[in-house]
């Protein structure tokens, strides 16, 4: 079990100090899907884009069990999980790659401001046709003298409304191959790069999220991420701090809910007793605090291993999967046992759920999680022909 030191736990307090105070209007702006810019701004301030960042970038260089711990903590304070979605975006999509793979001019260049959340990040990888498989993408990157020529289109690109720096994954290889990938740092003011109109959707409503179209965008070659080919590997690395840091800030919801329903069923009545004595509804909320410290075990090894340079293919595809359906399966629960004001948009009991199903989808489907597990259980192997 993780010990958090008396700097650490302040850290986290500052964060939820910060999250309550900028979450305080969230049922507000769910609707027509506004952004807190005031709420982004309060997060800025306290530092929170460069907290695994270098020192040298005003980054506060916490590692990533810090990290999760602190981005835990906004989950739990704050109830605008779609500005939440947005900040972890920035911070593992961009900060995280630029610090890790760019150039010491790319960085001199752009991290500061990336690091000080005065600009803010988006990452370009699905595509309108291809959603998961990114080996065999379509947008491509054809060298032109010492530029890249880009053209293609993206989807889902969260932050992509708000974004002034786009990470875009580009094939400049043959399709399907692991080295015919490649990460291109691009501003958003780019000739021939536009953003789409913002995406309506069923949550998150209040993490701005469009299609970007590339039409002939030339990059400087300086502004490749890693390698020419590279970009997988910039994108593995990319996935294993987004699954870790965005739900460490989804177990942070789920502590919120649980000690929410917690209440509910030790204060209402009906039928003359709690509704907490009937073992149908406690046995509800059981379950609910199992999936909490299921989650959370889960997430903290896997951070531990990563942390340790240790192989975490395998506990990284289970910690999504694990934290990503608990989460439905709490907010769900949550609905029921608050009943119709659950079913309700009054309460942002409802909002949870709709905001809860997205985690089963980005950073790589349920579906696309368990056929990695069964590919490393060796349950894809090929049939033995024989001779007759």
């Amino acid at each position: 079990m993780m010990r958090w030191s008396d700097e650490q736990q302040a850290l986290r307090a500052a964060a939820e100090k910060v999250g309550e105070a900028v979450g305080a209007d969230h049922l507000e702006r769910d609707g027509p899907g506004g952004f807190a810019w005031d709420g982004w701004a309060g997060l800025r301030d306290i530092g929170l884009f460069g907290a695994p960042l270098g020192a040298a970038w005003g980054g506060a260089e916490l590692d990533l069990p810090t990290t999760m711990y602190i981005l835990e903590g906004l989950g739990h304070a704050c109830r605008d999980a779609g500005l939440t979605f947005s900040a972890v975006t920035h911070l593992v999509s961009t900060g995280v790659p630029l610090q890790r793979f760019g150039s010491e001019s790319l960085k001199a260049r752009h991290l500061r401001a990336v690091c000080a959340g005065s600009v803010i990040g988006a990452h370009a990888i699905t595509e309108p046709e291809g959603g998961s498989d990114v080996l065999n993408m379509r947008t491509t990157a054809v060298a032109d003298g010492d530029a890249f020529v880009l053209k293609g289109n993206k989807s889902f690109v969260s932050n992509g409304p708000i974004a002034d720096l786009v990470i875009v994954y580009a094939r400049t290889g043959a399709p399907g191959a692991l080295d015919g990938i490649t990460a291109f740092l691009v501003p958003t003011d780019t000739p021939g790069l536009a953003v789409g109109a913002p995406i309506e959707k069923m949550g998150l409503r209040t993490s701005p999220t469009s299609e970007l179209f590339l039409d002939d965008v030339r990059v400087p070659g300086t502004h490749v991420l890693g390698a020419v080919g590279s970009g997988f590997l910039v994108l593995d690395e990319v996935m294993k701090w987004e699954i870790l840091c965005g739900f460490a800030a989804t177990l942070g919801e789920m502590s919120h809910r649980l000690e929410r329903c917690v209440d509910q069923v030790r204060d209402r009545v009906q039928f003359g007793v709690n509704i907490g004595s009937h073992q149908a509804i406690s046995h509800r909320v059981v379950d609910m605090r199992m999936d909490v410290e299921t989650s959370r075990k889960w997430l903290y090894d896997t951070a531990e291993k990563f942390t340790e340079k240790q192989g975490i293919a395998t506990d990284l595809a289970i910690t999504k999967l694990v934290v990503s359906e608990a989460n439905v399966r709490s907010a769900l629960a949550a609905v029921q046992i608050f009943g119709g004001a659950g079913y309700s948009t009054e309460h942002g009991i409802e909002k949870e759920l709709r905001n809860a199903v997205a985690g089963t989808i980005y950073s790589g489907t349920s579906e696309t999680q368990r056929q990695r597990l069964a590919s490393f259980m060796g349950l894809h192997k090929a049939p033995t022909v024989r001779g007759g």
